[in-house]
């Protein structure tokens, strides 16, 4: 066996995840490529982050960030070009814009973007994460304000009634439509071997569920 033919076997295949092809898929907006990339390079991408923000929990909100971004931009992604470069294109600028609004300047304004020994966030919390904030951002504009408005300020229904300027039994009615569509899209969470579309999810075999 050749060095070159093992080393592009190994290329191939990113934290056990078959990466030939993945540009495409990722292109094309298949669900399961969204999982598949981000176990693929989630890694890389949040040294990017941790280079320049030196700090775990700013570079997790970079690193999800990062792959909201790229989602949404993947329909633009050239399937020719390297998926690698791309993505920490993204990482760089959403980190700089992270540092600039959380006001958190790094130990000389800037230092190089080196790998060094940084400690890894655990990527099953940020994937989780990441989920949630998509399904929360698919919501309808008024089933995401309810939400926003009691689970995350903490108001009552009737205060949030009073905010918004509608009927209780509308933001109960809403409540109940927000919950129901994000436990519908949330489901695969509760089973860590089935990705958002409920096919096995990429990388995972049967021996780590």
């Amino acid at each position: 066996m050749s060095r070159v033919g093992s080393g592009r076997r190994a290329r191939r295949r990113l934290h056990g995840i078959d990466s030939e092809n993945l540009g495409e898929r990722f292109a094309a907006g298949e669900p399961g490529a969204l999982e598949a990339v981000f176990r693929a390079y989630g890694g890389p991408v949040n040294t990017v982050a941790m280079s320049i923000l030196r700090d775990r929990e700013l570079a997790a909100e970079a690193v999800q960030q990062t792959f909201v971004k790229a989602w949404r931009a993947a329909g633009s992604f050239d399937p020719r070009r390297e998926l690698a470069p791309w993505l920490y294109s993204i990482a760089r600028r959403t980190s700089l814009d992270v540092m600039r609004f959380e006001g958190s300047p790094t130990r000389s304004g800037h230092e190089p973007e080196v790998e060094g020994s940084v400690r890894e966030v655990g990527f099953e919390p940020t994937w989780e994460a990441w989920e949630i904030r998509r399904a929360l951002e698919s919501l309808p504009a008024e089933e995401r304000e309810v939400i926003r408005l009691t689970h995350f300020l903490g108001h009552s229904h009737r205060e949030v009634a009073e905010l918004t300027g509608v009927a209780v039994g509308t933001v109960k009615s809403r409540s109940h439509r927000a919950h129901r569509r994000l436990a519908e899209m949330l489901a695969h969470l509760e089973d860590p071997g089935r990705d958002s579309t409920g096919a096995n999810s990429p990388g995972r075999s049967e021996g780590s569920k």
